[in-house]
């Protein structure tokens, strides 16, 4: 497998950040895991057309660039059309509602949707995927990718949530999000995670090396790197768009 790094802001792109997406490909399967804004003309720069797109969530900086996808497939890529969107309960219809796309509208040809939940499992190609818990206030799901025994875990969106532990044990590549710098408090926001905390969970979880995401706009990156290297003794990088990561 390898992981390509489409996007990784919080919250909103920037101007040489898209916000969160990634390409996770073997030879034969192409996945991308959130589609962001910005995500989508990053998807085209790498020349792989994704087998399945899976989404953790409904918020926007993780999903609005399907309709990006969409009108590529409307307009320039009639021939693609089937493509699998798997997302949690109503993001589906979310982002149909603003296509104004009803039962009968060519969205859905264009794409075969499909709700997921944590706890489910499937096979997309060569690739086995599952599905684990999170702790954000929609719902939503943590992504486990596997091929040839090596896995690659994409925490999506949480705050602190004793389930991830399990569900990332022994990632060949953890990425975590990385939302806060610092020391959390007792008024902290309990939905997303600080640098550190991503660190005590690749920590935990034994994963081989941790990228991370999600961190805040304004906050300088290589502080983040810091504070989760300072806690977890693998590897740690913050998800560059366009790191390439080969497993």
């Amino acid at each position: 497998m390898q992981l390509t790094v489409l996007g990784s802001n919080g919250t909103y792109p920037t101007a040489d950040r898209p916000a969160s997406g990634y390409l996770v490909a073997s030879v034969h399967t192409a996945l991308v895991l959130d589609m962001g804004p910005g995500v989508f003309p990053a998807l085209l720069g790498t020349g792989r057309f994704p087998d399945a797109v899976l989404l953790t969530h409904g918020h926007t900086d993780h999903c609005v660039d399907v309709l990006s996808l969409f009108s590529y497939l409307r307009f320039d890529a009639l021939d693609r059309w089937g493509v699998p969107l798997l997302a949690p309960q109503g993001v589906v219809d979310r982002l149909a509602g603003f296509a104004a796309a009803g039962p009968e509208h060519e969205f859905f040809r264009a794409f075969l949707p499909r709700v997921i939940a944590p706890g489910l499992e499937l096979e997309i190609g060569d690739l086995a995927v599952r599905f684990g818990p999170v702790a954000h206030p929609v719902p939503a799901v943590a992504i486990r990718v596997e091929a040839r025994g090596r896995a690659i875990v994409y925490t999506g969106d949480t705050g602190p949530c004793d389930d991830l532990v399990e569900f990332a044990a022994g990632a060949a590549l953890l990425i975590c999000e990385a939302t806060y710098q610092g020391t959390p408090g007792p008024d902290r926001y309990p939905h997303h995670l600080y640098a550190a905390e991503a660190g005590a969970l690749a920590r935990d979880a034994g994963a081989h090396a941790l990228v991370l995401t999600h961190v805040a706009p304004p906050l300088d990156t290589a502080v983040s790197v810091a504070e989760a290297a300072a806690v977890f003794p693998g590897p740690v990088r913050h998800a560059e768009p366009g790191l390439e990561v080969g497993l």
